[in-house]
C-alpha cells in the first residue's frame, strides 16, 4: 500500500478503536485511585493521546519505534562487551572498530571490501602526509572507490 492508502485504512479501522480507547480512559480515570499506578498511567496516556491519534492521519507514521530501537541495539550490546575487553586500550580499540563498522552500515558500504582496501592503503597514508586519512572513512571511501558498484555479498 502507498501512504495515502495506508492512512485511509487506518482512518477507517484504527481510528474508531483509538477513539473508543480515549473514551474508556475518560470514563475510567475518575474511578481510579488518585495517585495510584493506574491513575498515573491513564493520565500519562491521555496527555499523549493527541500525538498518538495523529497516527491515522498520515500513512508514513509508524505505530512504534522499533526501527530506532533496532538501530541502537548494537551500541547497547557493545557497551556491555567493552567491560570485558581486558584493559582500557583494548576497549577503546573495540569501540573504534564498532564505530567504523557502524559507519560502513550507515553508508551502505560492504565492510569486508572497505577493510580489505583500507588495509592495503593504510601504510601509504601513514608515510605520506599529503594524503588525508579521512578519505578512508567509509562515507568518503564510497564516494571515491570503484568497488561501490560491485554488488554486496548477500551471504
Amino acid at each position: 500500500m502507498n501512504y495515502k492508502q495506508r492512512a485511509e485504512l487506518r482512518k477507517r479501522l484504527a481510528y474508531p478503536i483509538m477513539r473508543a480507547f480515549e473514551k474508556w480512559i475518560e470514563g475510567y480515570y475518575p474511578k481510579a485511585l488518585q495517585g495510584g499506578k493506574m491513575s498515573k498511567a491513564l493520565a500519562y496516556t491521555y496527555n499523549l493521546f493527541l500525538r498518538l491519534s495523529r497516527y491515522h492521519l498520515d500513512g508514513r507514521y509508524l505505530p512504534d519505534n522499533n526501527g530506532a530501537e533496532n538501530a541502537i541495539r548494537p551500541v547497547a550490546v557493545g557497551r556491555k562487551g567493552y567491560l570485558f575487553c581486558g584493559n582500557h586500550d583494548a576497549a577503546e580499540n573495540a569501540a573504534i572498530m564498532y564505530s567504523l563498522l557502524g559507519c560502513c552500515k550507515a553508508s551502505d558500504v560492504n565492510p569486508r571490501e572497505w577493510l580489505t582496501d583500507v588495509f592495503s592503503k593504510i601504510a601509504l597514508y601513514n608515510s605520506n602526509y599529503d594524503l588525508d586519512l579521512a578519505d578512508l572513512l567509509p562515507h568518503n571511501w564510497k564516494k571515491s572507490n570503484s568497488c561501490q558498484n560491485i554488488p554486496k555479498n548477500t551471504h
